[in-house]
């Protein structure tokens, strides 16, 4: 194999975000870690401050435990795949496509905490409802029932993105999977808690994206 040939052929191994290389360009990646590590960070302190409320009715069903479990799967098995399986990475497009998944992940860290902002109180990390609780219907919650959701879902799949490996993009599968039992259990909570007004909420939204999800 040419000299040429050879820097070609090793030039997609591994992910961009730990080599520094391939695609992308390093003030792009310091961002990647710097974006990784405020989303990071945003979660642990949303997993402490956001508990529910003394006297709120807890009816969690293990969803939460799985949830989160769920989401570092994701993240460490798209992680990990992207060196386990080098031959599926992307190799065209690899900086725009690098670009698009820090974006993503911006743009879904700015779509989640814009919903748990408007949420305010109701908004915990376990599925629970509270005496007096009413149907949020502003800001986001006009649109989807679950715009924090949607936040993290978009954050996460950047990070996937960012590893620019097909294979990575799989792994998405796993938290979709918690999020899908995660809104079941809320969903079934909130509408025996909130009565019809919720139910009636749940008939005129989508449950992730307007009109379509």
């Amino acid at each position: 194999m040419p000299h040429g040939a050879l820097i070609e052929a090793t030039h997609y191994v591994g992910p961009p975000i730990f080599w520094g290389v391939a695609g992308a360009t390093t003030a792009t990646i310091i961002a990647f870690w710097i974006v990784f590590y405020v989303w990071l960070g945003g979660e642990l302190w949303l997993g402490r401050s956001r508990r529910a409320p003394a006297g709120a009715a807890r009816r969690d069903d293990g969803s939460k435990w799985l949830l989160i479990s769920s989401v570092w799967v994701t993240v460490a098995l798209g992680m990990g795949l992207a060196f386990a399986f080098p031959d599926a990475a992307i190799t065209s497009g690899r900086g725009a496509l690098f670009m698009a998944g820090l974006a993503l992940m911006i743009a879904g860290l700015a779509v989640r905490y814009y919903s748990i902002r408007v949420l305010g109180a109701s908004f915990t990390v376990d599925v629970a409802t509270r005496s007096g609780q009413e149907v949020v219907e502003s800001g986001p919650y006009r649109w989807v029932r679950h715009p924090s959701y949607t936040g993290a879902l978009l954050t996460i799949l950047g990070i996937l993105v960012c590893c620019l490996n097909f294979v990575s993009l799989a792994a998405i599968v796993f938290v979709a999977a918690g999020y899908a039992y995660r809104i079941r259990v809320e969903e079934r909570v909130l509408a025996e808690d909130l009565g019809p007004a919720y139910r009636d909420y749940m008939r005129r939204t989508k449950r992730l994206i307007p009109f379509l999800i």
